[in-house]
């Protein structure tokens, strides 16, 4: 009974909300901050060991310097309720070389570089307060606190890359995709401000994802544009990733030389928003995660007019092909966590292969009732944004749960270990599922992104 009370008193405890304010100097080269901590802890500390790089100095709001040991910030006395500490920000900016190709009047860096927090669990979150010099601002991925301007909210979510912070001048424009709100930010080049198209381009693009299921699968979600210049001949869009640590950021490199049929001829945007389409699974599981990406980004592209489904089929079959070839030898779990070359074919399509062989088989068995669409959209309507990391069989177990002819499990279970590759040929040939294919790519129509809103920041 005593272990019952216990238990019960745990799960009724009320949240914690920590309050951090944060001061960006004029100059944008220092950071101070100041943290009350709802409750004591013992310590606080950085998701990156380069912070202690940059951390100029912490003190407890008792006056004591607090003592550092690594990546972790230690009170003397055990008991942490308020310290505030200085962070070196430019210094940060310029560590990295990669994020360096802004003007003068931006910065990026990572979010765990100078920021010290407590550990979050269940529903603690940090809630955190700009005050910014005049004509800056600022873009981070938690989410933003309705009526506070300059106000976010952080709670825990998976480790999933390294999130990134923009302090300065860029320009910032908020879309909105039905009932979600996408916030876009446009990194500028040494040669100014990036052509405001591409931002309604990867709106527009952003809607598509709709035609899944109906909805953007995440209400407030993050674009991060960084221009790439000088690449003649080169992709609109050479390179994309989602990162979740603090909320769902899609990063996407861009070249705004490019002309629009470029970009729209693209697909890596498309790829990388579907991948909010699943919660975040492990690295060793990203050959679910990269398939039914692959799958769907031709899926949809064909759905919104962009590819005809002539040529989104020969897309999917010429990439299962290429998967099929890969690396035989290996399983896609061995794949995705092999040290050995060229094994990206096998991680990207193993994956499609399942998604595909599901959409089929659901419409077959249901005479069009379930499809992949409404597994994954009962999946977003249950458990998405997802703030921790699934495996791929517990992933497909809840899919299972929420259709009415189970398969994802017993999909897994045949292919995650076993070399070779799945046997996708009847599913994309035979004669008699020519119906279910065209029904899969079929022209469907979406409300162009509204209320776009641009908030733009000339540079000095």
């Amino acid at each position: 009974m005593l272990v019952a009370a216990a238990l019960l008193g745990a799960a009724a405890a009320p949240a914690a909300t920590h309050e951090y304010r944060v001061t960006l100097s004029e100059d944008l080269q220092r950071l101070d901050v100041v943290a009350r901590l709802d409750g004591s802890v013992r310590h606080v500390s950085a998701r990156r060991p380069e912070a202690r790089d940059y951390l100029a100095e912490a003190y407890g709001c008792d006056g004591a310097r607090l003592p550092r040991t690594g990546s972790r910030l230690t009170s003397p006395s055990g008991n942490l309720t308020c310290f505030t500490y200085a962070v070196e920000l430019g210094r940060a900016a310029r560590a990295n070389s990669r994020l360096q190709a802004f003007g003068p009047d931006t910065l990026v860096l990572p979010v765990n570089d100078w920021l010290w927090r407590p550990q979050l669990g269940g529903n603690d979150e940090i809630v955190v307060t700009f005050d910014l010099p005049q004509d800056a601002n600022v873009s981070v991925p938690w989410q933003p606190v309705d009526g506070r301007p300059g106000t976010f909210r952080l709670r825990s979510s998976p480790r999933s890359g390294s999130p990134l912070a923009v302090f300065g001048q860029f320009d910032a424009s908020v879309v909105s995709i039905g009932e979600a709100r996408l916030r876009i930010v446009a990194l500028p080049s040494r040669r100014g401000p990036m052509n405001p198209a591409v931002a309604d381009w990867i709106g527009e693009t952003a809607a598509n994802i709709s035609l899944a299921y109906g909805r953007f699968p995440n209400p407030d979600a993050r674009v991060l544009l960084f221009p790439v210049t000088g690449r003649p001949g080169g992709s609109a869009v050479p390179f994309g990733r989602v990162v979740r640590d603090g909320g769902e950021t899609v990063e996407l490199l861009v070249d705004p030389d490019q002309p629009e049929s470029a970009f729209l001829g693209d697909w890596t945007a498309t790829h990388e928003f579907t991948h909010l389409m699943l919660p975040y699974v492990g690295r060793n599981d990203r050959w679910v995660s990269e398939g039914f990406a692959q799958y769907y980004q031709n899926v949809l592209l064909a759905r919104a007019g962009r590819y005809s489904p002539d040529e989104a089929w020969r897309k999917i079959g010429e990439g299962l092909e290429r998967g099929r070839r890969s690396v035989p030898h290996l399983s896609p779990d061995e794949a995705a966590s092999a040290a050995e070359r060229n094994t990206r074919m096998k991680i990207y399509w193993s994956g499609a292969a399942l998604a595909l062989i599901a959409d089929v088989e659901l419409r077959r068995r249901s005479g069009g009732k379930e499809t992949l669409d409404t597994a994954l959209d009962r999946l977003q309507a249950c458990c998405l944004p997802s703030r921790r990391t699934w495996t791929a069989r517990k992933l497909f177990a809840k899919l299972d749960e929420l259709v009415a002819t189970p398969l994802f499990v017993d999909l897994y279970d045949r292919h995650a270990d076993a070399a070779g590759f799945p046997d996708f040929d009847e599913y994309l040939d035979a004669a008699e599922l020519a119906e279910i294919r065209a029904a899969i790519t079929a022209r469907r129509y979406t409300d162009r992104p509204g209320s776009q809103e641009l908030r733009r920041h000339d540079r000095k």
